[in-house]
């Protein structure tokens, strides 16, 4: 049995620097969203697809490399994959790495995120010591964000995620964090691993003709003999992918000619035959199965503190599952869910009151060796940075499968094993995954599981879980300047771009206010602080799945495009007719948006007269008047 005292190492002999500087980054190559397609099997085309190195790693390639120079150290570039994964080390070793380790070898293959992060734990081994390990924040192509927490719980580490500044004060680590709605400060003593950021810095790049000029001699490659014992690739793997389902969404295609008024008209009358046309008040979906008295398969549930909403969504969809399993559903959480009658209303048969450190690495202990007593069928976690990081240690310690950011759940009648549908490739595939072990993990996408209606408020069972201090990360200081459940959960969004000057968002306003909507954005947008960076949609920002989207202003790159491509309907307003945007929207308005929103403000008024105006408390308005309402954390 794991205690809490002994690092989840796997007889790893990896050491640790003393003095200089020695930093390891994780790269990986990813294929170019714009390249992929479905074969007539449904499966990806892999062959003749574009790579590139993930963009996530080029931040970490970037500040690992000034780092080691500033502090007379050295940089080591790892990557797991075929041959021509060496590609993304040449373009690593271009931009400043001092060397790079390649695993490679066919048995490496078909490996999951846990298993990758066991041949990377043993290649780590065999190089010289570490004392940083930075990665991608994720990568665009799968964006579970998995392996560096996994990584750090089998060595035995701290775990930093999002990093936006990094600042080494001899052995001392001062990290400043992006959230999934906000901001955190960490300190930590060295050695330790961090995801970086978009926002860390500017991105690590390499010429063609300087990749080509890189020395073949420093990328040293490591075979499955080199690392040692095993299990990797697919016998290592505890996850099994299984359909892959194409979530193209044909579109309608129609764009708007003529005088703006006209155009109105005539879209408005379009939209009304959508269904939904209008989206009103939010439904909630069907109500919460009754409860069940202890005994049985038990389904877990990892309430993250302060995400009332993503808890109750999850405790819905557990409490669906375990009616068909026949089984009854745990809660386990902190004290700022200790209101357990409400939690029983949600889903919740029993609740374990987790009482003492709230750090995500204790708590992910505290829970390992909570299942390995209870051995639950399932544990589900919000996919959320805190979820992410807890649910990936608990696998790591575990050795259990751990599905990622799973849209949706179901119950595999003929093996009675869950099954998890999740996005992949930008959200061009929606892929079905299961785990092989005893205790299967998942993370969820906040907002995208149904909304049960809330049963009968009775007391559940109770019990309690002491969580010690052992992480030596510490969160000096966090707050929030958005709510992440509030785009995630949202039936009609309206995106602004780059079309839409920051003093001009007072005019957009009556649109979302008669659309009860909220406001989203590119990431030109975030990077102006114009919104919060929570808000902004696309490949390295949020995906969305909203009923309609009304997109203002925006061209349509292909990075925002991923982001909303799951959108019900898609409404464009722009006056360039050679817009991208309009490739992907269902209605398109060709004309200046000032001219456009006035007229559609009251054509919807005027379908839909006796309806009263929500009032907008919050909706991710941005005041323009009101500078301290723009966060720049």
């Amino acid at each position: 049995m794991t205690t809490f005292e002994e690092p989840c190492r796997e007889g790893l002999n990896v050491e640790f620097a003393d003095t200089q500087l020695n930093v390891a980054i994780l790269i990986k190559q990813v294929p170019r969203v714009e390249t992929m397609s479905l074969g007539t099997d449904m499966r990806l085309v892999r062959d003749g697809v574009d790579l590139e190195t993930n963009p996530y790693c080029r931040r970490a390639i970037a500040k690992a490399v000034e780092l080691a120079r500033g502090m007379s150290g050295r940089s080591t570039a790892f990557t797991l994959g075929p041959p021509r994964s060496a590609d993304c080390l040449r373009d690593a070793l271009a931009s400043g790495v001092d060397r790079g380790v390649l695993i490679s070898d066919p048995s490496l293959a078909g490996s999951d995120t846990l298993a990758t992060a066991r041949a990377l734990a043993r290649a780590m081994a065999t190089c010289s010591p570490f004392d940083l390990i930075l990665a991608g924040r994720n990568s665009v192509d799968a964006d579970t964000g998995q392996v560096p927490p996994q990584l750090a719980e089998l060595l035995g580490l701290p775990f930093v995620a999002g990093a936006r500044s990094i600042e080494l004060i001899g052995r001392s680590v001062h990290i400043e964090c992006e959230d999934d709605d906000g901001w955190s400060t960490i300190e930590v003593e060295l050695p330790v691993v961090v995801s970086c950021a978009e926002r860390l810095c500017s991105p690590a790049k390499a010429t063609l003709e300087q990749r080509a000029a890189v020395d073949p001699k420093r990328i040293v490659e490591l075979d499955a003999t080199a690392l040692g014992h095993g299990p990797f690739g697919a016998e290592g793997s505890r996850t099994r992918v299984g359909e892959v389902r194409s979530s193209r969404v044909e579109r309608l295609g129609w764009k708007g000619t003529g005088r703006p008024a006209e155009q109105v008209r005539d879209a408005v009358a379009l939209l009304a035959t959508r269904s939904p046309a209008i989206p009103r008040a939010n439904n909630v979906a069907a109500r919460v199965p009754d409860g069940r008295e202890p005994g049985g398969p038990v389904v877990a549930v990892l309430c993250e503190p302060g995400r009332a909403l993503v808890t109750r969504e999850l405790l819905g969809a557990a409490a669906t599952i375990a009616e068909v399993i026949g089984g009854t559903v745990c809660a386990l959480g902190t004290s700022e869910v200790r209101d357990s009658a409400v939690l029983r209303s949600w889903g919740a048969d029993e609740v374990v009151d987790m009482t003492g450190s709230v750090a995500e690495q204790d708590i992910a202990w505290a829970v390992a060796a909570w299942c390995e007593q209870v051995r639950p069928w399932a544990v589900l976690a919000p996919g959320t940075t805190w979820g992410r990081e807890v649910a990936a240690r608990v696998a790591a310690r575990l050795d259990a499968g751990l599905t990622g950011d799973a849209v949706a759940f179901d119950v595999d009648t003929t093996s009675g094993r869950l099954v998890g549908l999740k996005p992949a490739f930008g959200g061009a595939v929606v892929v079905a995954i299961t785990a092989t072990s005893e205790v299967q993990i998942a993370t969820a996408r906040p907002g995208v599981l149904a909304l049960l209606r809330e049963r009968d408020a009775v007391a559940p069972t109770l019990s309690s879980l002491d969580v010690p201090v052992i992480g030596r990360a510490l969160r000096v200081s966090s707050g929030r300047d958005d709510h992440i459940e509030d785009l995630a959960s949202a039936r009609v969004v309206v995106g602004v771009g780059l079309g839409v000057e920051y003093d001009e968002y007072a005019l957009i306003r009556p649109l979302v206010e008669i659309l009860d909507a909220e406001l989203a954005g590119t990431r030109k947008v975030t990077d102006r602080h114009w919104l919060p960076r929570s808000r902004q949609v696309g490949v390295t920002g949020r995906s969305i799945a909203p009923e309609l989207y009304v997109a203002i202003g925006i061209s349509g790159k292909l990075n925002h495009l991923i982001g909303v491509r799951a959108a019900g309907t898609i409404v464009a307003i722009n006056s360039d007719p050679q817009a991208p945007i309009f490739d992907l929207a269902d209605i398109g308005i060709v004309a200046d948006w000032r001219q456009v929103l006035p007229l559609l403000v009251d054509q919807l008024a005027a379908r839909d007269a006796n309806r009263s105006r929500p009032n907008q408390a919050h909706n991710g308005w941005v005041d323009p008047t009101a500078e301290a309402t723009v966060s720049s954390q």
